[in-house]
């Protein structure tokens, strides 16, 4: 069988492990609460910032997805999960393919333009420029890059709280612009990368209708019965919209292709 390691393994990563219970990998997932992983994935208690705990870890690998998250957001640890992780990881081991869950916070853009993985990334925060550091670091192992936008479902569900709590807002005009994708589309890309023959060095993993927040928190509202959003007058810029025909052009279909039938699944 083909050997996967899954560093970080949340919540994705048991996603992925499920779906590939029946196929020919085995898969490994390394995570500080080890005890805490389903039977289907063989458990690697150890922890990413400490290289002594990484010595455990065998040093072959099929493949690895590195998908560390940071315990906070701030600098230090957005640095410590996504930087020095990665780092203390791959002074330990070496896989066929590595991939890197990043996201598209690299991007800059925020005046609703169109953004591929041909656009220049000129991010404004922290989290953005971290995250290029680290799809650099990745790049130095022939890693490949896979930049989700916004992922909800079960367990993430923002939005519907911000309703239920009267706390949601959106500017009606100019649009701000949402992207998203849905937690099981996700672990189905992660699937498809593994098995694509030559596959690009980066991917925008979005579903396939970027869509203005009010109207999102409108249809929302509709379907719970609540008060639709509140204005908002103070955010400023209109966000961006992910062209994902790079990751659908290699062969990969959602399950979501848009908000509403991601949603419509995770209400009922």
């Amino acid at each position: 069988m083909k050997s996967l390691l899954i560093a970080g393994c949340g919540d994705l990563g048991i996603r992925l492990g499920g779906r590939l219970k029946e196929s020919d990998w085995r898969v490994h997932g390394l995570r500080r609460q080890a005890r805490q992983l389903p039977d289907f994935i063989s458990a690697i208690g150890a922890d990413l910032l400490a290289p002594g705990t990484l010595a455990q870890v065998p040093e072959h690998w099929d493949a690895i997805i590195y998908q560390a998250t940071p315990g906070e957001r701030t600098p230090e640890a957005y640095r410590a999960a996504y930087l020095d992780g990665l780092g203390n990881l791959l002074q330990r081991v070496r896989a066929r393919r590595l991939i890197f869950v990043s996201s598209t916070a690299v991007y800059g853009q925020d005046e609703g333009e169109w953004v591929d993985e041909n656009s220049p990334t000129e991010p404004q925060g922290f989290s953005g420029r971290t995250l290029l550091e680290a799809e650099a670091l990745a790049a130095e192992h022939d890693g490949l890059v896979v930049r989700f936008s916004g992922i909800y479902g079960p367990g993430r569900e923002y939005l519907i709280r911000s309703l239920r709590t009267g706390q949601a807002r959106c500017r009606l005009k100019p649009p701000q612009w949402t992207n998203r994708i849905h937690a099981d589309d996700c672990a189905a890309v992660l699937q498809h990368l593994l098995t694509l023959p030559e596959p690009e060095a980066v991917y925008c993993a979005s579903d396939s209708r970027p869509a203005p927040r009010c109207e999102v928190l409108g249809w929302l509202a509709e379907q719970l019965g609540l008060p639709g959003p509140l204005p908002d007058t103070q955010s400023p810029g209109q966000g961006k919209r992910i062209d994902n025909r790079r990751l659908t052009s290699s062969g990969f279909e959602f399950q979501y292709p848009d908000y509403k039938t991601g949603y419509r699944t995770l209400l009922a």
